[in-house]
């Protein structure tokens, strides 16, 4: 052919073979307990949204928000669009996790997922279940190796507990991917897709700027410690962790005042030059 113009004439892209496209995502949400006493600071939870299909496959069974990629449209769009239609959440940004294409993850055919994390405010939060939802919720989540090397993931709402066990496949370029062992209630993949998006989340917090994301724009420093803490499930002592973020954020003249508490300064973001 003489030409890309002619070459493009002649091309069919119906003699390929082509998967069909989703969009799952993982978000997270840092809530806190309720405060039975002001001697005592409320418990700080990480969360995660999942919905309960309300249609086959895997009907009523708990999964990540997604569906299938429509034409005219980005991925992160129709990442964007099927939260916001399956839990009237809005997601203000999304970070990639990876592309999952294991031929047999959808009883329905060729799909592969693009799998984003993101990171939704408490103040933000109205969910409910709508389009092909028949409800959204959000988990308390657990994510943990054991003694052997099994993770075990757990979820929990009200009565409702999940429990997946996985393996590690590999890692590489800052990215962990699982085998599920045992898929513990949750649709398709997505035990798979959760592990490999709280991996995610925890290796971007080790470098304190994803926090930032789960805050207002104005903290105190308490509230930032357990934020992070929540994320890494680790604990620090509050002197060393005073001085972990001293380079990441700056005083306000603002102050909080909470009943029975001394006032606590308020902190920001500090801005990158």
């Amino acid at each position: 052919m003489d030409s890309e113009k002619e070459f493009l004439a002649g091309y069919k892209l119906s003699d390929y073979e082509r998967p069909s496209v989703t969009a799952d995502v993982a978000a997270f949400m840092i809530s806190s307990g309720d405060r039975e006493s002001y001697r005592h600071d409320p418990e700080n939870k990480l969360r995660l949204l999942l919905i309960k299909r309300g249609g086959h496959p895997f009907k009523g069974m708990w999964a990540l928000p997604g569906g299938f990629l429509q034409k005219g449209e980005t991925i992160e769009e129709c990442a964007l669009r099927e939260t916001q239609e399956e839990t009237n959440v809005t997601p203000t940004a999304l970070m990639p996790v990876g592309v999952f294409s294991q031929p047999d993850r959808d009883p329905r055919g060729w799909i592969i997922s693009n799998a984003y994390v993101s990171i939704i405010s408490e103040e933000s939060v109205r969910q409910a279940g709508s389009d092909d939802a028949a409800d959204a919720q959000w988990f308390s989540i657990s994510f943990d190796c054991d003694d052997i090397g099994s993770y075990h993931l757990h979820l929990s709402y009200d009565d409702v507990e999940l429990n997946a066990v996985l393996e590690k496949e590999r890692s590489g370029f800052g990215r962990t991917s699982f085998r599920i062992k045992n898929s513990g209630g949750l649709a398709f993949d997505h035990a798979a897709i959760i592990a490999a998006a709280i991996t995610a989340l925890r290796n971007e917090a080790k470098n304190y700027d994803t926090i930032f994301d789960f805050l207002p724009e104005k903290f105190t420093l308490t509230s930032l410690q357990r934020v992070r803490e929540t994320i890494m499930n680790v604990s620090v002592l509050p002197a060393n962790f005073r001085r972990m973020v001293s380079s990441y954020v700056e005083e306000t003249d603002e102050y909080v005042r909470g009943e029975g508490h001394r006032p606590a300064r308020l902190y920001r973001r500090k801005t990158v030059k």
